[in-house]
């Protein structure tokens, strides 16, 4: 088995409002979502990520706040186990991010 991270991109919800019962049902995608793979044994750790942060530049300049790309932010990360590259991108595509306009990358981790 090999480790991979998987990221996830998404608008930031503090700019697009989703209804209760959106919200709802969407957290149950992913509770079932990681029901599914945590019982297969391909989950290995992971998880949301805070709207709070800073951003130290290359000249070691500090800001408030997370990195932005337009409107979209890394929501959080995942760890997974699979047999290759093929394998650890067929479970992301399974992922309930892509509800709500996020998308993911997956990538090998080194070592």
């Amino acid at each position: 088995m090999k480790n991979f991270i998987v990221i996830f991109r998404e608008p930031d919800g503090r700019k697009q409002q989703h209804s209760e019962e959106e919200t709802r049902i969407h957290q149950l995608h992913w509770k079932e979502w990681f029901g599914k793979w945590s019982a297969e044994g391909k989950l290995a750790g992971g998880s949301g990520l805070s709207l709070e942060g800073a951003v130290i530049s290359p000249s070691k300049q500090i800001s408030s706040g997370t990195h932005q790309n337009g409107t979209e932010i890394v929501g959080g990360f995942l760890l997974l186990k699979a047999e290759d590259l093929n394998q650890a991108v067929r479970i992301a595509l399974s992922c309930p991010i892509y509800q709500f306009g996020g998308y993911a990358e997956v990538r090998e981790m080194q070592g």
